[in-house]
């Protein structure tokens, strides 16, 4: 998994020839580091399929507040550079995360 921010956004996920992921992260956020191991296993799983990359929220504020995440972990699903879903909240299971995935594969 590869860590974006503001600068690296475009160039990373919008113009990424593959669908992406992005995991919205926090430092103190505790389902964002419970999940983080899952969502790196799945990155492995879908390698050359797919991109997870992940943005570390409260170092690109901005970046947030244009995207309009309001909560962590925040996961954003992007084909053909489009945002096409999106999870959020607490509760989130990998098993919710990996649906998603199939879903835009």
């Amino acid at each position: 998994m590869e860590e974006v921010s503001k600068d690296t956004f475009e160039e990373e996920i919008i113009k990424s020839g593959r669908p992406v992921v992005v995991d919205f992260w926090g430092p103190r956020c505790v389902p964002c580091l419970a999940l983080m191991p899952n969502v790196e296993a799945l990155s492995e799983k879908y390698a050359g399929k797919l991109k997870i990359a992940k943005v570390e929220a409260p170092k690109n504020r901005r970046l947030c507040i244009e995207l309009k995440v309001l909560a962590l972990p925040t996961f954003l699903f992007y084909k053909d550079g489009k945002e096409v879903g999106r999870l959020s909240g607490n509760t989130l299971s990998i098993e919710m995360i990996e649906a998603a995935i199939r879903r835009i594969l």
